[in-house]
């Protein structure tokens, strides 16, 4: 099992979203190196820190699952989806996504500043400089800590 960070605005996909929905397709990826844990590291089982992103504040809200590995996003191919990708060819898909379900709300919102003052935390990808890929890896220690912190009262 692997762990990775999700980040989604709440605008267009929250929490709670998913939660409403009990399963959702990650899709409109749109950056290769997100694409390529979706298509070839990101497996069913796995557990995603789901975080809200460009928000006020922005931080760690909570555990959804991978229910399905990676499959070809579908938005690539329509043209009225605002990921459509006119390059993209269904016999050789350029975008991938993978479904995944809510498993926890937080107790406690984890925000993005208070996670960089954190030295635990210091070497996870979220909070080193420049960070801002949407499908990220996450070290095993990180992420239990990371749990540890929502869950507490």
């Amino acid at each position: 099992m692997k762990y990775w960070l999700f980040k989604s605005e709440p605008e267009a996909f929250s929490f709670q979203d998913l939660q409403s929905k009990g399963e959702a397709f990650w899709d409109g990826v749109r950056n290769y190196q997100a694409r390529n844990y979706l298509r070839d590291l990101v497996h069913e089982g796995d557990q995603v820190l789901f975080y809200h992103s460009n928000a006020n504040p922005s931080g760690i809200v909570g555990l959804a699952e991978v229910s399905k590995a990676g499959a070809p996003d579908p938005t690539q191919f329509d043209p009225k989806s605002k990921y459509f990708d006119p390059k993209a060819d269904p016999k050789s898909p350029r975008w991938f996504g993978v479904t995944i379900k809510p498993t926890q709300l937080f107790r406690n919102f984890l925000i993005l500043t208070d996670l960089k003052k954190d030295l635990n935390l210091s070497s996870m990808v979220l909070v080193q400089k420049g960070s801002r890929l949407s499908v990220q890896p996450v070290e095993e220690k990180d992420f239990q800590y990371i749990l540890r912190l929502g869950s507490q009262h």
